[in-house]
């Protein structure tokens, strides 16, 4: 295993579960991004990892992780600053006071606009953090899939961040593909479903086939 410096954004359940399990594998981890400092530090000192501002963070990464609520995004942005030749993993959802925000295109290809210059991703953001807190501990043949979407150059380091939280990585090609595992929960997509690892690569496979990947979308989940 290589190990990678991460700079997490984002403090909430989804990234300290992600934190706590990259220290764990190995991974050298800075965590940002809280109205309070004491409890970042707590966080931090909990599962291992650094804390610090969200420049910080974004210094300290070769690959940044982006797990905030989607109305920040563009402060996140503006206090990070550049992050040209890093790789951006973005956990988020388009989730606004309301529901579910509306956007133009995808919202991974929206936010990988916010962010010139990086080797875009996006992972964590089809299962909840419960889930992905109970289900990172099973045994390697009993793992549940986690698609993803991610640029060419991002494609390999993700697929080791999530095998090292316990999941299966399962590509559906980059940010113009990100629709089927983009909220909301709804038949056809695969957000909030979980899928075994061999039924997650037959969607994906019938994705890159022009085929009917939505009705096995539906098809292939797993109850619950």
């Amino acid at each position: 295993m290589v190990c990678v410096k991460i700079g997490l954004i984002g403090a909430g359940r989804v990234g300290s579960n992600l934190a706590h399990r990259w220290t764990e594998a190995g991974h050298d981890v800075l965590i940002s991004f809280s109205r309070d400092p004491d409890k970042l530090a707590g966080v931090a000192r909990d599962v291992g990892a650094t804390a610090g501002s969200v420049a910080d963070a974004a210094a300290f990464g070769d690959v940044v992780v982006v797990s905030v609520p989607w109305g920040t995004l563009d402060e996140v942005a503006g206090e990070a600053g550049s992050l040209w030749g890093k790789i951006l993993v973005d956990t988020t959802n388009q989730f606004g006071p309301n529901g579910v925000i509306a956007l133009p295109t995808t919202a991974a290809e929206t936010n990988r606009s916010r962010f010139p210059g990086v080797a875009y991703a996006k992972a964590f953001n089809t299962l909840t953090a419960k889930f992905q807190t109970d289900a990172a501990d099973r045994p390697k043949d009993a793992r549940s899939a986690m698609f993803y979407v991610a640029e060419q150059e991002a494609s390999s380091t993700v697929e080791q961040l999530i095998e090292a939280v316990g999941f299966v990585p399962v590509s559906l090609g980059g940010p113009e593909d990100a629709e089927l595992l983009e909220a909301p929960r709804r038949d056809g997509s695969v957000y909030g479903e979980a899928y075994r690892p061999d039924d997650a690569r037959r969607i994906a496979a019938e994705y890159y086939a022009g085929g009917d990947a939505a009705a096995l979308a539906v098809e292939l989940k797993l109850p619950g």
